[in-house]
Parts: structure tokens; sequence; C-alpha cells
């Protein structure tokens, strides 16, 4: 499994990098379907997997001088709040609904991308 999951970690490092998507798209489902992850052990993985993957990205864009700190704030901080919400809700939502839900949001966004 260690190698599982670091092909995963550089897949997901790779479309971060690329996208600025990676935790949810990317590593939760393979974690899932790969490694044979719960629901609730790839979402707490990917957060904490993908905190070491931004600050990677973040420094190489800093150096080139596309870094925002003002505006990563005021997008990073209320996103820790939605985190914390989001880790209380999940924790009281059936796996069911929260499978469905995750594909119902990725199915949306990929409509959305490919109609704008």
């Amino acid at each position: 499994m260690p190698l599982k999951l670091s092909v995963i970690g550089l897949v997901a490092g790779l479309f971060s990098a690329l996208f600025g998507v990676g935790g949810g798209i990317v590593i939760v489902p393979l974690l899932i379907l790969g490694c044979h992850f719960g629901t609730r052990a790839a979402t707490g993985t990917s957060l904490a997997a993908i905190g070491i993957t931004a600050l990677a990205g973040t420094l190489l864009y800093a150096v080139e001088g596309h870094v925002d700190v003002g505006h990563a704030a005021l997008v990073g901080l209320p996103a820790s709040v939605g985190a914390l919400v989001g880790t209380g809700v999940q924790q009281r939502v059936s796996m069911r609904v929260l499978t469905l839900a995750f594909a119902g949001l990725l199915a949306a966004l990929a409509l959305w991308l490919l109609l704008s």
C-alpha cells in the first residue's frame, strides 16, 4: 500500500499545482477506490496531505511573485471555519448520503465547466 499512497500523492500534487485541485477531487476518490479507505478516513487523510501539498505549491508560487497574501487570508480564514463546520456535519451524515452528495457535486462541477 505505501506505493499506492505515494502514487496518489504524486497525482494529487500534479493536479493541485496544475489546476488548484487535489484533495477532494483527486485524493479522496483514489483512497476510497484504490486503497479501500472509508469515506471519513479518506477525507481526514486528504485534508492532512493537502496541507503539505499546499505549502509546497505556495512556496514555489510565492518565489515567482504569484501569491497575494491578503486575498489568501480572506479566502483561507473563512475556509477554515467552513472546514470545521463541514467536519461536524460529515460526522452526522450517513455514508450513503455523503457518497451521493460528493458524486453530485463532482457531476455538477463538471457540467458547469463544460457549459461555461
